[in-house]
């Protein structure tokens, strides 16, 4: 078993071990004091470990009550979250009460918001189940849904009080949802680690998964202990996200995935980074050649110019620019503001 602390919120640990979601309820009975708890999920994961996480709960004592939703980004709406809140109401849960996120980064964003907004905030648990979740949005406390206008425009900072991360459920995921996920262990690597990018890069992945989950959590933790409410260092978390998340919005949540959509971002800031000599030449080609590796695409269906329309909705965006993240080499992420006025011209449209 490999485990860390991280101290942000009430400070949490994140355990990862093989088959630890059959034995998750005894974890989660040392860190809450609850009668009632709801597992959070959705129609593609449920089926699969729902049953296991629940008997597991059931044993620890607890209470199970179970809201599934329908998979898919699409499904991560304000209307998916109010329709949580409303069944955690109509089962009378308490502020002692609690929830558990069984599932990807949807499940965790959208379970995770409807704890901070219950009852202006009950404790929650994450049990991510792709790779996505696991190496990235499991850790940190950021929680949320889209709107029409973009994505995770409305969430909350809300720290989960436990990680429990089974890296067995890995090897049941098909390769496009692994692909996916490798993009932010890759987007990890290029701003904080050129050892965890050229161990991407070089070797089988899939022999050193635990290891590689576990760096890439180690590094995230870290940022967000230093930075919790992204007031500075954890905006580099966001390498890939401005065009990526920009990518996805043109895609209506529906054509691209979040992995997909990042790793066309690397790309991008990366090639306006070196043409603009914020970048050091060639790294855009490395980048686009580890993606390769894990069948990622490299460039976007939609023009330069479409996703730099499409960037206005971003979240880091000011009344006057937009706080880039570029990396001035593999490793060496850092943030870059560039007034609204410029942007076209930073991408070259």
């Amino acid at each position: 078993m490999k485990s860390l602390r991280v101290n942000a919120g009430k400070g949490y640990d994140i355990f990862i071990e093989k088959g630890i979601l059959s034995s998750c309820g005894e974890y989660i009975k040392a860190v809450s004091p609850a009668k009632t708890v709801c597992i959070v999920s959705d129609t593609n994961i449920y089926p699969l470990y729902g049953e296991t996480v629940k008997n597991s709960l059931e044993s620890a004592g607890y209470n199970v009550i179970s809201y599934i939703f329908k998979a898919g980004e699409e499904s991560k709406t304000t209307d998916t979250v109010i329709e949580i809140v409303e069944f955690l109401a109509e089962n009378s849960l308490t502020r002692n009460d609690l929830i558990v996120a069984l599932g990807g980064g949807v499940t965790g964003d959208m379970a995770g918001f409807a704890a901070a907004v219950y009852l202006r905030g009950i404790d929650f648990v994450q049990l991510p189940t792709s790779l996505l979740s696991q190496v990235d949005s499991s850790v940190g406390g950021k929680t949320a849904v889209d709107l029409p206008q973009g994505k995770n425009l409305c969430g909350a900072f809300h720290q989960p009080v436990l990680v429990l991360i089974d890296t067995a459920v890995l090897d049941t995921l098909p390769p496009y949802y692994y692909s996916d996920g490798m993009a932010e262990a890759i987007k990890m690597g290029c701003i904080k680690s050129k050892s965890l990018f050229e161990k991407i890069e070089k070797e089988d992945v899939k022999s050193v998964i635990d290891d590689i989950v576990f760096e890439c959590v180690s590094l995230k933790a870290g940022v967000v202990e230093r930075d919790e409410k992204e007031k500075g260092e954890r905006a580099l978390l966001n390498f890939g996200h401005t065009a990526g998340h920009a990518i996805e919005k043109l895609g209506g949540f529906k054509t691209v995935s979040h992995g997909e959509a990042v790793g066309m971002g690397m790309v991008l800031i990366s090639e306006a980074g070196e043409k603009n000599g914020l970048t050091k030449v060639g790294c855009a080609e490395r980048i686009k050649g580890v993606l390769e590796k894990y069948d990622l695409k490299t460039e976007d269906v939609h023009s330069v110019l479409e996703i730099v329309e499409a960037m206005s909705a971003d979240k880091k965006r000011t009344a006057d620019s937009i706080k880039f993240i570029f990396i001035k080499d593999i490793g060496e992420g850092y943030i870059y503001p560039v007034e609204n006025k410029n942007i076209p011209k930073l991408f070259g449209v």
